[in-house]
């Protein structure tokens, strides 16, 4: 506007478009074309007033109309604004176009279409604001693969990172994955390393923090909403499908990718760590931030760090739910371990809270078993009261409970069970226990001199023990008459026994 005002003040004190033009501010050319719009309007006139910027520029930037042609793709307007809103690329819009409606267009007829729909409504957005300690926003990323240079174990990794919102300064921790206790820890340390709560957390819909993502109505999960109250924060899910709410920790999270982890060796998980903690302190910490032109770390120290929530005295317990069914084997299975629960409630669903050193399982708001928390896969907690009495009666008489309840019932009887627990193809536990609740029907006087028969007949068994007992057996004496003749017969060779020299003769 500047030029233009000097091409028609000139103008207006005489001098040729020759002259002006050589002053250099436009050339002959467009001089002739200020003049001609100067006259059309009355601008050259000397007592009309100069005409100030806003009349020049509505003279100057008009354009005559120009021929009004329609885009082939406009009979298609709907479909293609449905698409542009789900962020589909042109081209794959022009294929689609070709594949649905057999269109004839090219795709720079597509592309001049789209950009005409983009200026219509352009995509603006708006800059959050936010107070010292108001808010932190959270997420995680990528991280490096990692091998461990004690066991040669590749772990794949993810990156958390928590920013404050005032101060850009971050935490952020290499982990494992993404599960309920992981993203708990790692609020904790957090919190502890800003020696502080913000009151707000900005979030995205991760499944170990909302369960059920909605723009209205989000669902939290148990576990973190536990963790909430117990810190005093507030969850702050953002829209599905709109990042752009978190943008801050958006951007760390890039920052920590792309800055942090290329060019640098880990050899374990807390080795990489313990790099990242320096990092943060150092290079991150005192960096100059692009949209704040301070130090975060200097920010973080004088003003927001004051003004944070103070640490609960206790740390609270921060537990994992979930909803677990107890099976046939008076057992639930939770992170590849087995805690027991009573036998009553087989079948049933039941909620399990596991924290870092216990495990608790509810039914119905009762609490109904405590166990310590495992760790090793395939490790299993017991508790006998929980499991059926027929089951327990069986654990519990073991093989020395055996011996020392036959001992007490007479030297026959223990005899005996010692020679059932020494065959070498079948564990004879249930027949010993058996024999010894024979006990219980016969008394101890009558079930010794079974066992004292059994032992002289060599048939050391619980069938054979019971027979004796049922049909009084045990009343006569083991060695019955005629028994030793009997033996002496088949000592002799067998009563139907003959010699080989007789055999041989005929």
């Amino acid at each position: 506007m500047y030029e233009y005002r000097q091409v028609i003040a000139r103008m207006r004190m005489g001098e040729s478009d020759r002259r002006i033009a050589r002053a250099g501010l436009m050339g002959r050319t467009k001089v002739s074309q200020i003049r001609a719009i100067a006259l059309a309007e009355g601008w050259l006139t000397a007592d009309s007033p100069l005409p100030d910027d806003a009349a020049i520029a509505a003279v100057v930037s008009r354009k005559p109309p120009e021929p009004h042609q329609i885009s082939l793709v406009a009979a298609h307007e709907q479909d293609v604004r449905c698409w542009l809103e789900q962020r589909i690329s042109g081209t794959t819009i022009h294929e689609a176009l070709v594949r649905k409606y057999g269109f004839s267009g090219s795709y720079s007829s597509v592309r001049r279409f789209l950009q005409g729909l983009k200026q219509a409504s352009p995509d603006a957005t708006v800059i959050l604001e936010f107070e010292p300690a108001e808010a932190a926003q959270v997420d995680f990323g990528k991280g490096p693969t990692i091998v461990d240079a004690t066991t040669g174990e590749e772990i794949s990794t993810w990156i958390f990172v928590m920013t404050l919102c005032w101060s850009r300064h971050q935490y952020a921790e290499i982990v494992r994955d993404q599960t309920v206790a992981t993203w708990l820890g790692c609020h904790r340390r957090a919190f502890e390393f800003f020696g502080g709560i913000p009151k707000k957390l900005i979030i995205d819909n991760t499944k170990c923090a909302i369960t059920r993502a909605c723009f209205h109505d989000p669902e939290v999960q148990r576990a973190y909403g536990e963790a909430a109250e117990a810190y005093g924060f507030l969850i702050s899910p953002c829209p599905p499908k709109d990042p752009k709410k978190k943008g801050r920790v958006e951007s760390g999270v890039k920052y920590v990718k792309n800055s942090f982890v290329p060019l640098r060796e880990f050899r374990s998980l807390t080795d990489g760590n313990r790099q990242m903690r320096d990092w943060i302190l150092s290079t991150a910490g005192n960096r100059i931030h692009g949209t704040t032109k301070e130090r975060p770390l200097t920010l973080f120290t004088e003003t927001e760090r004051h003004l944070l929530r103070a640490l609960p005295d206790v740390p609270p317990e921060l537990a994992t739910w979930a909803r677990v069914k107890l099976h046939g084997d008076c057992h639930v299975r939770f992170e590849k371990t087995l805690y027991s629960a009573p036998f009553r409630l087989v079948r049933r669903e039941l909620w399990l809270k596991a924290s870092e050193t216990t495990v608790k399982i509810f039914y119905n708001l009762e609490l109904v078993a405590v166990h310590p928390r495992l760790r090793k896969p395939g490790a299993r907690s017991t508790v006998r009261e929980h499991l059926p009495p027929e089951a327990v009666a069986y654990l519990m008489r073991d093989p020395q409970w055996c011996l020392k309840e036959a001992e007490r019932i007479g030297p026959q009887c223990k005899t005996l069970i010692q020679e059932l627990f020494s065959d070498r193809v079948l564990d004879n536990l249930r027949a010993a226990q058996g024999i010894i609740r024979l006990g219980k029907t016969y008394g101890p006087s009558r079930l010794e001199a079974a066992c004292c028969r059994a032992l002289a007949y060599d048939n050391p068994r619980y069938r054979t023990v019971k027979t004796i007992l049922e049909k009084g057996l045990d009343q006569i004496d083991p060695v019955a008459p005629g028994l030793d003749q009997l033996h002496e017969t088949y000592r002799r060779g067998g009563r139907f026994s003959r010699e080989i020299e007789s055999l041989l003769l005929h």
